[in-house]
């Protein structure tokens, strides 16, 4: 099938200070054409890191420039390598078009519709090199204004998935890709904010390490101070269909986080 897409690849608002929240799996959008070889339940598309936005709706206030994916993961991850690699070498992972859904039914309804070479190419040029570019672009703006810069990579998931980890997920999954990807004393911090968080368990590096865009960005020698949280559904929202946005819930989590996000700015402005 040739791939191809009338919605723009991302939306984006820029701040006024020298942290960039990027969202690239909140996207929900999928061709017709490619909706209609989806199976029932994957055109719900499950995966989807729901509702994000609402959840940060303290960014602009913070003066954070917002990055936010328009395309369903299912079109194209991106948040894994250009190339397909693996960011878990020897377990279970989605792949960067993927072909199954996180409890491992299968996202096509006729196996032989999974995309080859020339479609994931046509896909990763009309929706992951936009992406990137604009990610990449800004965190040089950010540099280059401000002489260093944050980025926060933003995620939620189902708390209980058995094909990637046994029981309950931590509710806040802290990722720096093993230390390479931002200050340790920064990550310290924000695990601390974590673990003081009453009602709710933080790891880092735990089980999310950080995907390609924390571990292909930060570079704390060069400036560039990069994170990922990986939240627990559960903390916020409801974690079956219809997916709704649970406020009251909602409201006991988001603090934390906006509480990190201002630990990131204070370290990064100091």
């Amino acid at each position: 099938m040739t791939f191809h897409t009338t919605e723009p690849p991302f939306r984006f608002r820029q701040g006024s200070r020298p942290l960039l929240i990027s969202m690239p799996h909140v996207g929900t959008h999928v061709p017709p054409a490619l909706a209609a070889c989806l199976t029932d339940e994957a055109r719900r598309v499950p995966d989807t890191d729901w509702h994000l936005e609402r959840l940060y709706d303290f960014a602009d206030a913070l003066g954070a420039s917002v990055l936010v994916a328009t395309h369903s993961r299912f079109v194209i991850d991106l948040n894994r390598p250009p190339d397909g690699a693996s960011l878990y070498p020897g377990q279970s992972v989605t792949g960067l078009c993927p072909v199954d859904l996180f409890d491992d039914q299968p996202l096509y309804r006729d196996p032989r519709d999974a995309p080859g070479e020339v479609e994931i190419a046509q896909r990763r040029d009309a929706v992951w090199q936009p992406y990137h570019a604009q990610l990449a672009q800004e965190l040089a703006r950010l540099r280059e204004v401000h002489g260093v810069a944050a980025l926060w990579d933003a995620h939620s998931i189902r708390s209980v998935l058995p094909r990637f980890f046994e029981g309950k997920l931590p509710d806040l999954n802290l990722g720096t890709a093993n230390g390479a990807s931002c200050d340790p004393s920064l990550a310290e911090q924000l695990l601390a904010i974590g673990k003081q968080a009453t009602g709710y368990t933080a790891v880092l590096n735990g089980r999310f390490k950080g995907g390609h865009i924390t571990r292909q960005y930060g570079n704390p020698a060069q400036g560039v101070h990069a994170v990922q949280l990986e939240m627990t559904q559960s903390s916020y929202m409801q974690e079956s269909w219809p997916f709704d946005y649970l406020p009251e819930v909602a409201a006991g989590v988001q603090p934390h986080v906006r509480k990190m996000l201002e630990a990131v700015l204070a370290f990064v402005e100091t």
